[in-house]
Order: C-alpha cells, then structure tokens, then sequence
C-alpha cells in the first residue's frame, strides 16, 4: 500500500470526517496540548531575554565586596568595629588571589544609593556621584554619547572632570545647549564634563543608571576628603572561577590585612553577579523543562483521547474489517491503515497548534515591543518546531498501535455476523 495511493487518502479523509465533530474534539486535545508546548517555552525565552536585557552589558564574572561591622573580637579589637577598604587593597587581592583579573576600587557620595545636588547655572538637581577607574567600564560598559571616558591620566593628575549621564544632561542644560567642555558643581567643587554616557541597560535599572556622575576616584578622595579609603571593591574573576570560592579568598586576605578574625566573614558583604547570573540560568532551565513536563502530558492526553476514539472508530467499523479479511486485506494493510488515520489527526492537529501558538507569540512581541521591562521577545525557536513536530509522529503512531492491534484480531466470520 503506497503512501501515494489516492483511494487510500480519500478512505482516511472519508473515515475522518464521518463523525466531524468527534474527530474536532479529538484533535483539539492535540493541537492545545503542542500549542501550549510553544507558549510556554516562548514565554521562557521572553521572560529569560527580559531579564538578560536588564542586566545589559554588566560582565557575568563579576563580584562585589565592601566593609561591615565584625561579629567577633580579634587582637585586642572589639566585636562591633567598622573598618574601611584602602587603596592598597586594590594590589593585594590582584597578587593573593590567582583568581581575580581586575580589581575597580570604588565610592560614592551619601553612601550606597545616595543623592547629591548637583548645579549647572540656575538649575539643580540630585544625582548619583561616583569615584572610579577607568577600568571600570570593563566591568559595567556605557554607551558613549558625546566626549570621552575617564582615562588613567585623569585618576594620576586628580583632574577636576567628570562624565554625566543622559538624563543628568536632560535636567541640567537646556536644548542644544553645549554640554562638553561646560561644568558642574558637586558638593561645593566645579568639575569639567569631558562626556555623556548612555546606559546599556532597559526598564528601570537604565534609568537608575542613566542619572550618574563618574569622576576619578582619585580626585574624588581628594576634593571630598575621603583620604585613601574606598567605599567598595567591584571584581572581575577569571570566567571558568569558581564564585563562591573566590569571595572566601578575597575575604580571608581583607581579613588579615585590617586585623578581622580569620573566620569572620561576616564582616565583608558581598555579591556575585556571575553567582546570580548562574542562579538566573538555572532558574530558566527549571522553567523550561516543567514547561516540556507540563506540554508533554498535555500531548499524552490527547493522543491517549485520539486511541480512545480510533478504538470506537475500530468497532464501529467490525463488519468493514471483516470483509476487507474476507478479500484477502493482510493484518499488516490493516495495520497500516488504522495507525495512518490515527498519525493524520495528529499531525493536522499538532500543525493547527503549532501554527497557534507561534503566531500568538508572535502576536505578543509585536504588541508590546520592548516595552515591558522584564518580558522581551518571546520567541519560538526552530529547532522546539522540529522536536515538537517529530514527538507529534511519535504520539501519532503510539496512538494508533491499540486500535491497529484490536483491528486485526477481527475474524472475519464473526465480523460478518455483526449488524
């Protein structure tokens, strides 16, 4: 029996459509259970390219360290003493620890998260004030709108310059208004603006990031009398670093230098972006396979209806079975023929669900755009198509065996007994 063989289509297009309203409903089990297989793995990839966009550019092997108070007495200190990070320490955890590729010494007027006024002519405003190195962008890339970056003559010289972000220009200077080359005042001291940056982040992160001012550090200490204290360590690690260890080696040699007890690593905080990054990509892994678990027992249940209704299908039509025995039809063509009806209103269905559930997600992404901050492009990839298509054959096939099986046990005497 060839697969080109018009009469056999025309019978499996006739047996189908001889109960069309059992056939639709059996079908829709089907087509729901692989359209909610790509929904759900769309919206994963849309939820998991939100979150990403968010965290922009910001190197994934990157680490965060600063100073709290110790939990323990230590050399004759008492338990509750702050301490401070040192310029110095930028060197020693670069020679101690093997792991470190760079290390951004880092502060902050008003503390963390804190605001200053900042004045251009008539017009204030408050803004986020940071002592950097040029390195610094490593670790957390801009997008350079005009003018140039801190570089390493400016942090050796302690030059009074500065580089604002975009909405700092937006709220300081007027239209078309010449922005490099013109000063700020921070805190009393004029700083020369030698560029504006743009955020590479999305949603509300950029627009934290957006109203920032970076000066040397350097000068920085110096203008705001910091001394040589830092306010925090940002830290790039070798990328195949194991995070978790290396915030313990880093603490241990801070512990040593500012005279904290060897087990007090209370007294340093400290955050991975690669160890938050890791936790992320698990987090979408674990989305993404109850999502398969999810869509493929939705898939099972419709393939397990489509049986269910072949088996009807197989007794409604004893008496055809029988003389087709009669005529000499081999349990083999029988076979055939039932797991070909069954793979049909698989595949028609699976296709139906298929084409639904791409074009909504393809609905989706072009109704809301990049508009929501933690949702982006909820995309459908080729390949998910291809598997869910090659499990829709499999599930066919699978659904057709009992009914083939119950098919060819049809005797033919006895067939032609039935009314």
């Amino acid at each position: 029996m060839s697969i080109f063989d018009s009469d056999r289509w025309a019978e499996i297009w006739n047996t189908l459509s001889k109960n069309r309203t059992r056939t639709i409903l059996t079908g829709f089990g089907v087509a729901w259970g692989i359209a909610l297989l790509i929904i759900m793995m769309g919206s994963g990839k849309g939820l998991e390219n939100g979150i990403t966009r968010d965290m922009g550019n910001v190197a994934t092997n990157s680490m965060f360290l600063w100073t709290q108070r110790t939990t323990m007495p230590y050399k004759g200190f008492q338990r509750g003493r702050s301490f401070n990070l040192k310029n110095t320490d930028v060197e020693l955890i670069k020679s101690r620890v093997s792991a470190v590729e760079l290390v951004c010494p880092r502060t902050q007027l008003g503390g963390y998260r804190g605001s200053n006024n900042v004045i251009h002519k008539d017009k204030t405003g408050a803004f986020n004030v940071y002592g950097d190195v040029p390195e610094y962008w490593q670790i957390e890339p801009k997008i350079l709108d005009s003018g140039r970056w801190l570089n390493q003559a400016d942090v050796e010289e302690s030059r009074k310059v500065c580089v604002i972000g975009k909405r700092v220009e937006e709220m300081l200077f007027e239209y078309g208004e010449e922005v490099v080359g013109s000063s700020v005042k921070i805190n009393g001291v004029y700083f020369s603006i030698i560029g504006v940056y743009e955020s590479a982040r999305k949603g509300d992160q950029a627009e934290g990031d957006r109203q920032s001012i970076y000066i040397p550090i350097s000068t920085f200490q110096r203008a705001f009398n910091w001394g040589d204290n830092v306010g925090w360590m940002s830290i790039l690690m070798n990328p195949d670093a194991d995070a978790d260890q290396v915030q313990v080696e880093v603490k241990e040699v801070l512990a040593r230098r500012h005279s904290v007890h060897p087990e007090d690593l209370a007294a340093f905080g400290s955050w991975s972006m690669k160890g938050e990054f890791e936790n992320i990509k698990g987090l979408f892994t674990g989305i993404q396979a109850l999502s398969l678990f999810v869509s493929i027992f939705s898939l099972l249940a419709g393939a397990i209806g489509i049986s269910n209704i072949m088996l009807v299908v197989v007794k409604e039509r004893t008496k055809e079975l029988g003389i087709r025995r009669a005529l000499g039809a081999t349990p083999r063509q029988i076979i055939s023929q039932i797991i070909s009806e069954s793979l049909i209103l698989t595949v028609i269905a699976g296709s139906i669900g298929i084409i639904f559930g791409t074009w909504l997600m393809e609905g989706i992404d072009m109704l809301i755009g990049e508009n929501v901050d933690t949702f982006l492009h909820p995309t459908v990839r080729v390949d998910v198509v291809v598997y869910s298509l090659l499990i829709l054959i499999v599930f066919g096939i699978l659904a057709g065996l009992l009914p083939a099986y119950r098919a060819v046990q049809v005797k033919p005497v006895e067939a032609l007994r039935t009314e």
